[in-house]
């Protein structure tokens, strides 16, 4: 019974390893490729020398498989493996659609 059990742990940590990816929250702001949309994630800190607040925004390659998302649409995307040569992120929901 002990050796089932630790086969079900170590499957269950496993899985658990695999599933945490890290995710971003950003704004579609282009879906002209085939099943690639171009997503921009904004971040805000703190300037260590000038104390005020700086924003800083990067442009993600990110894969959506059924091309599901339009322009100016807010999304999840997540880390996976890579699907091109700057393409390393995946599609995971759509928050808000740009009607």
């Amino acid at each position: 019974m002990s050796e089932t059990t630790e086969s079900t742990v170590a499957t269950e940590t496993a899985e658990a390893a695999s599933r945490h990816r890290r995710q971003l929250t950003g704004v579609v702001v282009s879906t002209k490729g085939d099943k690639t949309a171009v997503v921009s994630v904004t971040r805000t800190f703190l300037h260590p020398q000038y104390r005020k607040y700086v924003r800083r925004s990067k442009r993600y390659l990110t894969h959506d498989e059924h091309n599901t998302c339009g322009d100016g649409d807010k999304v999840i995307i997540e880390e996976c493996r890579p699907m091109s040569k700057r393409k390393r992120w995946r599609l995971r929901t759509v928050l808000r659609t740009n009607i």
